[in-house]
């Protein structure tokens, strides 16, 4: 199973302009609510959560991921390291 993160606002405009500052490039949505990525490696997805969790205080959008099919996380300040952790420890590269 691919992981997943999924990016939920309920401001419009706030997961492009996101995603714009990390990927230095104009970013083209089919939802200014919703964004989902798959990963095939979970490890991936490390840098991506990390920085947001760096800035989040300067976007209103929620971070969501998935390891396991149907079962989502939302990440937070109290959980990022142990989930970082867990994608070290369940899929070592």
């Amino acid at each position: 199973m691919k992981s997943i993160i999924n990016f939920y606002s309920e401001t419009p405009g706030e997961i492009k302009k996101f995603l714009a500052l990390f990927y230095a490039k104009n970013i083209e949505l089919k939802s200014d609510l919703f964004w989902e990525n798959t990963y095939d490696n979970p490890i991936d997805m490390i840098e991506l959560v990390s920085c947001f969790m760096d800035n989040k205080e300067k976007f209103k959008i929620n971070l969501w991921i998935s390891f396991d099919s149907g079962v989502f996380i939302n990440v937070t300040d109290d959980n990022l390291e142990n989930i970082i952790k867990y994608i070290y420890e369940r899929f070592p590269s």
